[in-house]
This record gives C-alpha cells, sequence and structure tokens, in this order.
C-alpha cells in the first residue's frame, strides 16, 4: 500500500494512516496522501486496461492494504457517454455524460462506500453510522452488509422511498427524521456519542476514505478520454464529495506525471431552493452559510450546510471553475428533454448539470468547441415521480 498519512488541508496537521480518524482537531475534514513517486515507478497508465473494469484497477492509489477487506460488488468504471444530439441543441458538440446510474445501488454514492467500508473493516470498525439524502445510505448499509458490518442509517423522511426499502432490506437499522439531513445528522452525533466508541462516525466527509472512492470517477473520465482531460466537468454539489474527490484525482495525476497541466474547469451545480456554495462563491467567501428552508425536486443536493464547503470553494477557484444555482422547473423540463434526444433517464441531480451547461453555454461561460462532461450521479428509475403520466390516455 502506497498510503503514507492524512493531514488537514485547513492546519496542515498530520495523521498517522493506521489508525481510525474522523475530523482533525480543527474541524476540518482529512486527506489521505500517497508516496506518488513509488507509485509512479510501480505502475504506469499501459496497466491498467490490463485490469479488471472496476475502481479496483486503481489499487496503488486507493487506501485499502489487505486485499482480504476489499469489499466490492463490482464498482465503477462506468461509462462515458457521448451526447450528440441534445449536445447539438445547446451549443456544446462535445458533450459527454458519466452515467453512475450503472453502478451498484443505482448511485456513485457505492463508489464511497466501496471504499469507505472496505478500510473500515481493515481498521476493526464493527459498526458505521451516518445522515443520508436517501443514496449514500442505500450504499453503506449494502457495502456495511456485504462486509459483514453493522449499519445505522439515518434519513430524513421525504428521502426517495426506495432508499429506505434498500437500507432495510441490507439489515440495516433505519432511522427516520422529520427534517433535513442536518436534522438526521443532529441524531447520529448523539448515538455516537452514546456509543462509547462502538459506532464509528462514517457521514460526509466525517472520514476520510468516502472521498477516495469517489476520486476514482476523476481517474475513469481521463483513462476513457485517453489519458487527456475534458476542458469542463460538472458536477451536482451537496456535500460535494465527488467534486472533491475528482479535484483531487486531477492534482495525483498531474504528479504523477500522466497527465499535462492544464487540468478542467469545475462547475458545481446546486438547486436555487438549496444553494450555499452558489451564494458563498458569488460573495468571494471562504465558507458557506447554512440555507434556511432548504427544498428541492433534486433531493440528493439538499445539503443546507455542506462540512467540506472549504474545500469545494477552493476547488472551485483553483481550477477557474464557477458555481450555478438552477430551478426545479428548468431540471425537470430538461430531464425529459435529454431522455426524449438522448433514450437515457437521468436522476434529477443529473439533469441539474445538464440545465447548468445549457446556461453556461448560453452565457458563453463554456466556449464553442470545448469538451464537457456532466456527472450523471444516479439511475432515474429511483426517480420515478420526475416523470408525470398523469396526462396518458387510458384505452378502453
Amino acid at each position: 500500500m502506497y498510503l503514507t498519512h492524512l493531514d488537514c488541508p485547513r492546519c496542515g496537521r498530520e495523521y498517522a494512516a493506521d489508525q481510525l480518524h474522523n475530523l482533525c482537531g480543527c474541524g476540518s475534514p482529512l486527506l489521505a496522501r500517497y508516496d506518488l513517486a513509488a507509485v509512479a515507478k510501480a505502475v504506469t497508465p499501459e496497466h491498467f486496461p490490463l485490469r479488471p473494469a472496476d475502481l479496483w484497477r486503481y489499487r496503488e492509489l486507493l487506501p485499502v492494504a489487505d486485499p482480504r477487506h476489499v469489499t466490492t460488488l463490482g464498482e465503477g468504471w462506468t461509462p462515458l457517454l457521448r451526447a450528440p444530439a441534445y449536445g447539438a441543441e445547446i451549443g456544446i458538440d462535445d458533450l459527454m455524460v458519466k452515467d453512475e446510474g450503472l453502478i451498484p445501488t443505482g448511485s456513485f454514492k457505492a463508489r464511497g462506500a466501496a471504499v469507505g467500508v472496505s478500510r473500515a473493516r481493515e481498521l476493526g470498525v464493527e459498526r458505521i453510522a451516518m445522515p443520508t439524502n436517501g443514496n449514500a445510505g442505500s450504499a453503506w448499509a449494502t457495502y456495511a452488509a456485504r462486509a459483514g458490518m453493522g449499519a445505522t442509517i439515518v434519513m430524513p423522511l421525504a428521502a426517495p422511498s426506495i432508499c429506505r426499502r434498500e437500507c432495510v432490506a441490507a439489515g440495516a437499522d433505519l432511522r427516520l427524521v422529520d427534517g433535513l439531513i442536518s436534522d438526521a445528522g443532529r441524531k447520529v452525533a448523539e448515538l455516537i456519542a452514546e456509543s462509547a466508541g462502538a459506532i464509528f462516525d462514517a457521514g460526509t466527509l466525517r472520514e476520510p476514505y468516502r472521498l477516495e472512492g469517489k476520486k476514482t470517477m476523476g481517474y475513469e473520465i481521463v483513462e476513457q478520454l485517453g489519458w487527456q482531460t475534458p476542458d469542463v466537468i460538472i458536477y451536482p454539489t451537496g456535500g460535494g464529495v465527488g467534486l472533491i474527490g475528482i479535484q483531487k484525482a486531477m492534482h495525483e495525476l498531474r504528479d504523477l506525471g500522466w497527465i499535462g497541466d492544464k487540468l478542467p474547469r469545475l462547475v458545481a451545480v446546486q438547486s436555487t431552493g438549496c444553494a450555499p456554495i452558489v451564494r458563498a462563491f458569488a460573495a468571494g467567501e471562504e465558507r458557506a452559510e447554512p440555507w434556511a428552508d432548504a427544498h428541492t425536486v433534486a433531493f440528493g443536493i439538499t445539503v443546507p450546510a455542506p462540512l467540506g464547503d472549504e474545500l469545494i470553494l477552493a476547488a472551485l477557484r483553483a481550477s477557474a471553475g464557477t458555481a450555478v444555482a438552477v430551478d426545479d422547473a428548468d431540471i425537470l423540463a430538461d430531464l425529459r428533454d435529454f431522455a426524449t434526444r438522448e433514450g437515457l433517464l437521468l436522476c434529477p441531480e443529473g439533469a441539474a448539470c445538464l440545465t447548468a451547461a445549457r446556461q453556461l453555454r448560453a452565457g458563453g461561460w463554456i466556449r464553442a468547441g470545448e469538451r464537457v462532461v456532466v456527472l450523471n450521479t444516479g439511475a432515474g428509475l429511483k426517480y420515478p415521480e420526475t416523470v408525470d403520466v398523469s396526462g396518458v390516455p387510458v384505452l378502453a
């Protein structure tokens, strides 16, 4: 294993990687660091096509030492699909969609769960707990079951019902709250405090290894493009782990010498009903203030106070990126339009990225001829209510 240590991006403090950690003492998430010089000597890009088509093909850049602890359902290596018809309509001829809907449990959350659970298992964790807007809970409950680990999942009542069913099917201790993910987070904190160390906090960015699974989206995009980077990557941003992870992946690939210095501009997409990152970015702030009365059809990005706000905002600015808020009506319209033209039903969070792409191209921020990758973070089939069929005639 090439993992060397964990460090704090805020205060610089380092932590041993062979011990369980949550946040730094200063309150910041921790990031996993690797001996990249040793990785470069051990493996080259030519090795990866010879390996299985899953995220573990990048094992030198992942934190699990003993392969016996790898907990997998075949996650990763999702398709990067061209979208020529919709792209032509909105003026982006080189538009691609990274479709995470085909991954186990139907969302990109399986990446973080696979690596997070595997590393927790390796470090002796017996039960995890976490708040969730739905899909992360489904994924962590599923992978915990596969690892023989207990899971306590707390989610809002308004979360997609399929996610509750997935948690129950996986044998998780599911608890519901009448509120938002922030309310679920307070309940998890209480449970962990009462457990006397028996429950490990696996909440978003409260442990360092979920991000390591999510960063593999960045590796895959680059490998699928022949070790080239796109000009723009557009990402639906709630907790923002995937966006932070993709930026981390790009920096690691650059430091390895596998890509050049030109990195993609990152776009964080939120809903006008919950846009703390967009507001903070526009104001030039380093931290985001909590969003009041958060609500959106894109439930997965309903995160009024993301723990990783500093890291999200820093990633956007470092990449010369931006942050965009889009309306629910536009999300649903673009979801239908894309499905009609391209034959792929996106999740509402993925459709929000299409709306952002359309608006950014119309405003000139995305330039003609640029290659743009949109992340569809989940299967549209998990959100049947996004398509209105009430007007379909019933034949006698």
